[in-house]
């Protein structure tokens, strides 16, 4: 395994023919502009899924959602295994049932599941501190459940928690790492990775992985500190000043690899 650290490391820009992007493949990308302009081969492969709680794991909390008069949302995920549950265990969440989501998104997806007009549905822009007033409005009759995955939500915890709320956090999805074991004897010129559990993903499929000539191309603060931890070299990086996204940080160094 590399040790070296990016400081120490002076990169030598060989010629890349193979990326690896981490993230299942989308149907529209700048990516695929890349490929054809630089006539490379871009592979698309996601290191990490989301994996529901099973009906008898969640049968463990001895919780039931119908419990609860509120629900907050923070995810699409978190709507659609909180409704797979429920029609699991045939549970009939009432209509006098409130839902807070985190953004507009979050909120238009809830209708896949619900008559929207009947329902009472607060929506945030971003952050759970946008549904500040809505929850000083409705905190002292409700008790809130927050359904979430294995990572948990710490801002949202921690706001309720600071805000006297009532509520319960369960688990009822997680994000786990996906078999790649068909890559075994496969190569890549450049790995992308845009989250540190994609790295834990990475050394649970290749435990004795080493990056030799292989260019790791890092997205954010907390993955790249998760690839220098593992005494990995980073190649490439976003965001950096002047390059905004991941797409950009790759061509600005095909420029040089490849020119």
């Amino acid at each position: 395994m590399a040790t070296s650290t990016k400081s120490e490391h002076k990169e030598s820009y060989d010629k890349i023919e193979s990326i690896l992007i981490s993230q299942p493949k989308p149907e529209r990308s700048v990516y695929f502009e890349l490929e054809k302009k630089w006539n490379i081969k871009i592979d698309w492969r996601p290191f990490i899924h989301v994996e529901g709680v099973t009906e008898k794991e969640f049968r463990r909390n001895r919780t039931r959602p119908d419990e609860f008069t509120s629900i907050i949302f923070t995810s699409k995920n978190a709507i659609e295994h909180f409704f797979r549950l429920t029609k699991e265990m045939r549970v009939q969440m009432s209509q006098s049932t409130k839902y807070f989501c985190l953004t507009e998104t979050i909120a238009n997806y809830l209708q896949k599941f619900i008559v929207y007009r009947k329902r009472k549905v607060f929506v945030g822009q971003r952050k759970i501190e946008d549904l500040h007033a809505s929850f000083q409005k409705h905190k002292e009759a409700e008790k809130f459940l927050l359904p979430c995955s294995n990572l948990g939500a710490k801002n949202v915890v921690k706001y309720l928690s600071e805000n006297d709320i009532d509520f319960k956090e369960l688990m009822m999805y997680k994000t786990v790492s996906s078999d790649l074991s068909d890559l075994k004897d496969i190569t890549y010129d450049i790995l992308v990775f845009f989250s540190p559990l994609g790295i834990t993903s990475l050394y649970e499929n290749f435990p004795d992985f080493k990056q030799n000539k292989t260019r790791m191309a890092i997205y954010g603060k907390t993955t790249s500190k998760e690839v220098l931890d593992r005494g990995l070299t980073i190649n490439i990086a976003a965001p950096a000043e002047g390059v905004p996204s991941m797409s950009m940080a790759i061509e600005n160094y095909l420029n040089k690899s490849n020119k």
